[in-house]
């Protein structure tokens, strides 16, 4: 069912976009929108991952700098039938991660200092689960066709508020494409939050699953959740188009599951998740020190 409802708002998205063009100019504007998106996807689909990855100041975490990390990846990603993701490192202060890349094989997870510093192991061991969960599922890819395309709507609709109304091929009118430029990138803001809360909750299910401990990520989603309410994430909010990447909102605000959320509120999901642990138990799960867990010290990272 999600995989549909995923499908649909990504077809709506882009049909979106076709529909402006076609405000814009006509069949001819629908056929420059259409190779518009083309051409933005595929820049999105083979750079969006070092693109993403810089703009949060990732760094590579070498296995000699973060063993314990590094292991921990390495046995979900056993767990799960992955090949082992890059992992990088972000020094924010904010507990929270994500994941990107294009494909399985082309992945990485990248986690704050904050993360490694104030969540036991096993909450770590969740988080990093659930963003193995999204690779898995190929939301990475997901996430970034739906942020382009809904940048370039907005591209789009500017452009149009500037020549559209003076196109002998515009069906609407300067009227009618006034309420397109103005309509078009709040629908696609709420189809992509649409998706993003979407695969959240798959996300967080896979993730338990793959761990073994639905209760472990429950418990790092509310520390995560409240911790983010107090600590802001500067690179975040200097680029809140890639919100939706992460476990937890970064940003300051939205923290109500509405139409205007990049994520489903958290309490609904902790929800979700400690009704999985009375379905299915926790299993038994590889666990081991964790050197940055909650004693304030700093780990190997640091």
């Amino acid at each position: 069912m999600n995989y549909t409802k995923t499908a649909i708002l990504l077809a709506g998205m882009t049909a979106l976009f076709l529909a402006i063009g076609y405000a814009i100019g006509g069949q001819g504007g629908m056929l420059l929108a259409f190779l518009f998106s083309v051409g933005t996807n595929l820049l999105a689909y083979w750079n969006s991952d070092k693109m993403v990855l810089r703009m949060h100041g990732a760094m590579p975490a070498t296995e000699s700098q973060f063993p314990e990390l590094h292991q921990m990846v390495h046995r979900l990603a056993d767990n799960a039938g992955l090949p082992m993701p890059k992992v990088y490192v972000m020094d924010n202060p904010q507990p929270n991660a994500f994941a990107t890349g294009r494909n399985p094989e082309n992945a990485a997870v990248a986690a704050t200092t904050g993360l490694l510093q104030s969540l036991t192991y096993e909450e770590v061991e969740g988080v990093m689960a659930h963003e193995l969960a999204h690779i898995q599922n190929r939301d990475t890819l997901i996430m970034t066709v739906t942020a382009t395309i809904a940048g370039a709507v907005s591209m789009l609709a500017q452009f149009g508020m500037f020549f559209g109304g003076r196109s002998r091929d515009n069906p609407f009118g300067a009227i009618g494409t006034i309420a397109m430029v103005i309509l078009a990138p709040i629908a696609a803001m709420l189809v992509q939050m649409a998706i993003s809360r979407t695969r959240e909750y798959a996300a967080d299910r896979r993730g338990a699953e793959i761990c073994g401990k639905p209760m472990a990520l429950a418990s790092a989603l509310n520390r995560i959740a409240g911790a983010a309410q107090r600590i802001e994430n500067d690179t975040a909010e200097a680029n809140p188009a890639t919100a939706h990447m992460f476990i937890i909102n970064p940003l300051s605000g939205a923290r109500m599951d509405n139409l205007f959320s990049t994520h489903p509120n958290t309490e609904n999901r902790i929800s979700a998740l400690e009704q999985m642990a009375r379905e299915f138990p926790a299993t038994s799960s590889a666990s081991g020190p964790w050197s940055g867990q909650q004693s304030g010290t700093r780990g190997p990272w640091g």
